[in-house]
């Protein structure tokens, strides 16, 4: 069995060494454990410390794509390496590397094809209670659209097989943490999530470059998610608040004008048919998003069927 630890870095060279110093190079249950990391278009020597520190592969974008676009690059990179088990960590050493094990043994057992590792959020000392909170609710979020248990959706810290990695997906260009977990769920990919320990502070995070703009991102990026993968029942619930409103309307309008037909009250008749219409549309959007839904799954059936005949399934390559 092949293991390969993948690392997206962007402008990593401070702190790199430090993360693959504390990788491991065998681990049970393993016959070859290889380290490559995904260079995100950096311009420091963030290549150069991958290779004075032993790194099996590393991956080139050219120009910086994203944190995203970087962990695809890399799952795609392992599957064309023959990796059985593929495991993400971060490059500033936020996750204890000594705990890989534990993200491994849910896999080895058959209960789980993707392992999440829970971080303890609420010992964490650098994050701010705001981002406490977002954390908690982005994590409720996936849980409500995906229909899984992962109490910690926005860890990197991540074991997948082979199986499950060619399954997955990733369009959101913020980030690949929270659309990953939903996609398992909906695709019916045992994923499970296990406490794990995290190391002390390197660097501030790259994905938030203020809280205002962390906390803009994460509403939308929740928004987007049950756009994406529960349109009917965002649509339909966004529809009903203006539909309602404009049936409340509507129903004043009846009983004044029953009580004095000679006052008109034509513009609360003109509001609650704009209400009303506005609620109806939005359910006919939840309709055509839910068809846009169906068919963007079976595209990615006949993508899993194309990724299986390129890269083989694990049982072929056993």
């Amino acid at each position: 069995m092949k293991l390969i630890i993948q690392i997206p870095c962007f402008n990593e060279e401070a702190t790199l060494g430090i993360a693959l110093a504390a990788l491991p190079r065998t681990l049970p249950g393993v016959d070859k454990v290889e380290w490559l990391i995904i260079n995100d278009g950096s311009s420091d020597r963030t290549t150069e410390v991958a290779r004075q520190h032993g790194v099996d592969h590393i991956v080139e974008l050219g120009s910086h794509l994203g944190l995203a676009k970087g962990f695809m690059a890399g799952l795609d990179a392992c599957l064309k390496l023959g990796a059985d088990i593929i495991v993400n960590t971060d490059a500033d050493n936020q996750y204890c590397a000594d705990d890989i094990p534990k993200l491994l043994e849910p896999i080895f057992c058959g209960q789980a094809q993707i392992v999440v590792g829970e971080r303890p959020i609420a010992e964490v000392t650098h994050f701010s209670p705001l981002k406490k909170a977002l954390q908690k609710l982005g994590s409720l979020a996936v849980r409500l659209a995906s229909g899984t248990e992962v109490a910690d959706a926005p860890s990197g810290f991540r074991a997948i097989s082979r199986d499950a990695a060619m399954q997955l997906n990733v369009f959101n260009k913020y980030t690949y943490t929270l659309e990953t977990i939903i996609q398992a769920g909906r695709k019916n990919i045992p994923i499970r999530s296990v406490p794990i320990r995290t190391n002390g502070y390197l660097r501030p995070s790259r994905l938030m470059k203020s809280m205002r703009a962390y906390v803009q991102r994460s509403i939308l990026t929740i928004l987007r998610i049950f756009m994406t993968y529960r349109p009917m029942w965002f649509f339909n619930v966004l529809g009903t608040v203006p539909a309602t409103l404009g049936v409340i309307l509507g129903l004043r309008w009846c009983y004044l004008f029953f009580e004095d037909p000679t006052r008109g009250h034509v513009p609360s008749l003109i509001l609650a048919a704009i209400l009303t219409l506005i609620g109806v549309q939005l359910w006919v959007f939840g309709l055509i998003a839910d068809v846009i839904a169906v068919n963007r799954a079976l595209l990615e059936d006949i993508q899993l069927r194309a990724r299986r005949q390129e890269y083989g399934s694990s049982t072929e390559k056993k």
